[in-house]
């Protein structure tokens, strides 16, 4: 399969480039002292992932703290209730240690920060989860966690600030701007810069400077490679259409892995929020233009003075004015489908898979749902596989408070 004579049974091995680059987008506009700190990190990882006693390691944790594999489940009644024939599945990153597919990376990178002699962890988060992911990986290794969030984002997510701090790390409220998640990886990366030597900035997607594109995407590939095995179990056959939800991407990405040199269709969904208009929305590669930002080149959001435009969902892991590069690439190749949803259709479908599945999924796990749903409407026949990136346990407070019980 070629799309722009991009060779996809080798495409791990050419992309990203030892710069760091996905054709044009990727790469690490730094400063030079960070930048070496940036070098470390990609010569240490690219060691360390070789090691079988890593990989070992990284296995073990998976299996036996983790609970992975996460299982794949067929929505019979939801197929039943929308009566096209087309079979709607999930992946059950749900059911992930923490709630959300986020450990799968915390994990990799705490254990690398343990490699590398580090004493802290630092990151951003939007929803949440990737804050307790990192203070779950924080707890286990020992290690000290310092996490930034949006004051929004704080009270929008009590419950996974105090699971942070349960857990032992420190939550640094950020206030300016939005306070939300842009600001949130300002304040983060900012620290790092006056901590680089003793701590890693463990970034929660497929974002940021080179290598933690390529890092993060890796160590999520693992939901990739089980769910397309355990659907050709399941069925026998692959799906026809692979859907995630999309904001920095990592959960996409990591399914879409598995995936990407089949005969099978991609489709990543944008939050549309309230409409196309400026600041109403985070559908960065459907309205957005190329551009630098948080320290790699992609599709963003500009305001009319070419910075970061503001951004807004309803879901707050996905409010975020650009996308992973590998995302931008993959969107200009044409080989993913990148469309949107708005919240109404997101809260829906929320409450659609509350109640005909026993699954309350995490807002921006129902965005790929919405999206499921309108697919399987439209393609006639065939079956759809969901990534469910995480549980809605988090949201059920700010659910009810804005939207009542349906």
């Amino acid at each position: 399969m070629q799309y722009n004579s991009v060779e996809f049974d080798t495409y791990f091995k050419n992309y990203p480039d030892e710069k760091g680059f996905f054709g044009k987008y990727g790469g690490s506009y730094i400063q030079p002292e960070l930048q070496t700190a940036m070098n470390e990190i990609a010569a240490a990882y690219q060691t360390i992932c070789k090691s079988s006693k890593f990989i070992a390691e990284l296995r073990k944790i998976r299996r036996e703290f983790q609970g992975r594999p996460t299982p794949v489940s067929y929505l019979e009644r939801l197929s039943n209730s929308i009566g096209t024939g087309v079979q709607l599945y999930v992946k059950r990153e749900d059911l992930n240690h923490t709630g959300a597919h986020k450990l799968n990376h915390c994990m990799g990178e705490a254990l690398l920060a343990k490699y590398m002699g580090k004493k802290k962890v630092i990151a951003e988060t939007g929803a949440g989860q990737h804050g307790v992911a990192l203070a779950t990986a924080a707890a286990y290794f020992g290690l000290e966690c310092d996490i930034y969030m949006g004051s929004v984002d704080i009270q929008k997510q009590a419950p996974n600030v105090a699971r942070m701090k349960i857990l032992g790390a420190r939550v640094v409220e950020v206030t300016e701007g939005l306070a939300t998640l842009k600001e949130a990886v300002d304040a983060a990366f900012a620290a790092y810069c006056r901590e680089y030597k003793d701590a890693i900035y463990c970034i929660g997607s497929v974002v940021g400077p080179h290598p933690f594109p390529m890092m993060v995407r890796d160590f999520q590939s693992v939901i990739g490679i089980e769910a397309r095995a355990q659907f050709l179990e399941m069925t026998g056959e692959l799906p026809d259409a692979v859907v995630a939800c999309v904001g920095g991407g990592s959960n996409a990405m990591g399914i879409f892995s598995g995936f990407l040199n089949d005969p099978v269709d991609i489709y990543g969904v944008e939050p549309l929020g309230r409409g196309s208009r400026m600041g109403d929305h985070a559908a960065s590669l459907q309205y957005g233009e190329e551009g630098i930002m948080h320290g790699f080149n992609s599709i963003m959001l500009k305001d009319e003075n070419g910075e970061p435009a503001p951004v807004y969902s309803v879901a707050s892991g996905l409010d975020y004015p650009s996308s992973g590069p590998e995302h931008a690439f993959l969107h200009d190749l044409g080989r993913v489908k990148y469309d949107v949803v708005n919240d109404d259709e997101t809260i829906d479908a929320f409450y659609t898979l509350s109640r005909l599945e026993g699954i309350i999924p995490a807002i921006e796990s129902a965005h790929a749902v919405a999206y499921g749903i309108k697919l399987a409407k439209t393609i006639g026949k065939g079956s759809v596989l969901i990534n469910l990136s995480g549980r809605g346990d988090k949201d059920m407070d700010y659910i009810i408070r804005k939207y009542g019980i349906r």
